[in-house]
């Protein structure tokens, strides 16, 4: 908003429950052009590869390229922009209420209430949508790993790497090296539960020993959620709309929320711009067709029939690597669906597609 000229004459509060100052993430996506934060990708990859015990391809990912953007610089970059903007208060502390009366929408934060037109919310609504009953969890681990050898080729990811047990779930590994001797190393689990804290250091202790990787040190780390649901997140409450995960902007298949939060962005953006309102219309089938895909696979990988490692690996032996990117971005037309479908094991996703069909 700040950058296409909305906020010239608006005033705007951000509250954020702390300050983001430290480096607490890390965002990876796939982009086929230079996006709105370009000028902060960490490092970027143009080859992945995707591996198990019976194979290994490394995937020439044109015209996408896998970018990285790391939290501390996203934060920085926002607050760089919104500095230049008097008309932008910032407030750290709680949201305690949401409510609405005639004279707009009241926010209750800290000790104070606040009112405004209108209010981008990213908390979920409540406990019932979905947000903390996920049908399955997302969790993962990550180390930014430096070794004393030359170790890591800067210019290949791994974007999966299932040699790894599956007995938890579907589990798998992913690094994203910056040079030959950095990389961000992380240990991801598709499951119904946590682990215990120690388990994800094992995993990512014993699959670094596999690499042959003997000395080296951990920077940082990170660990991270993301819910993986079938349930319907509200986009509108009168004049409040849900960003973020509280706005269904989570791939409940895949996990991967930031390019869709930038989908989100700039279509509300559009319709300011348009309208004077943000709430533009979304293709409602589009949106609809995408979920009914997300939900069979969400039921594949509860059931681990076939397993999600399975799912996955096919998924890419037998498709274009561009193509299962488009997809996952819920940008391909209804043929190129039809081809990605025929290739995954038919008689489990047929059973799975009619259960959800009639769940839908």
């Amino acid at each position: 908003m700040a950058r296409a000229g909305i906020l010239d004459n608006k005033r705007l509060l951000i509250i954020d429950k702390a300050r983001k100052t430290v480096n607490d993430r890390t965002w990876c996506f796939w982009e086929k052009t230079k996006g709105p934060f370009e000028e902060i990708v960490f490092k970027s990859w143009n080859r992945a590869w995707v591996r198990n015990e019976k194979s290994e391809r490394c995937l020439d990912l044109a015209p996408y390229a896998y970018k990285m953007i790391r939290g501390i610089d996203f934060y920085s970059l926002c607050n760089k922009i919104l500095s230049e903007y008097s008309s932008i208060d910032r407030l750290y502390v709680p949201v305690r209420d949401i409510s609405f009366d005639n004279s707009g929408i009241i926010v209750s934060a800290g000790e104070h209430q606040y009112t405004a037109d209108y209010v981008f919310n990213s908390i979920a609504r409540d406990e019932k949508q979905g947000h903390l009953n996920p049908e399955l969890l997302q969790h993962f681990k990550g180390w930014f790993l430096e070794t004393t050898e030359d170790i890591f080729n800067p210019e290949e990811a791994t974007l999966m790497d299932f040699r790894v047990p599956q007995q938890n779930g579907t589990a798998f590994v992913y690094t994203m090296p910056f040079s030959s001797r950095k990389a961000l190393i992380e240990y991801t689990i598709i499951s119904p539960e946590l682990l215990r804290s120690e388990a994800y250091d094992d995993a990512l202790t014993k699959y670094v020993h596999d690499l042959g990787i003997i000395n080296y040190n951990v920077a940082e780390s990170e660990f991270g959620i993301i819910p993986m649901t079938k349930k319907k997140f509200p986009l509108r409450e009168k004049n409040m709309m849900y960003i973020g995960t509280a706005g269904g902007q989570t791939k409940a298949s895949s996990g991967y929320t930031f390019q869709f939060i930038q989908k989100q962005s700039a279509t509300i953006v559009q319709s300011l711009l348009q309208t004077g309102q943000p709430f533009s219309k979304l293709s409602k089938g589009l949106a609809r067709r995408f979920r009914w895909y997300d939900n069979v696979l969400l039921h594949i990988l509860k059931n681990n029939n076939p397993a999600g490692k399975e799912v996955f690996d096919i998924l890419f032996a037998k498709n274009k690597p561009s193509q299962v990117l488009q997809f996952l971005d819920n940008e391909t037309n209804l043929f190129q669906e039809l081809k990605i479908m025929r290739s995954v094991p038919q008689i489990p996703f047929l059973k799975a597609g009619f259960k959800e069909f009639f769940n839908y």
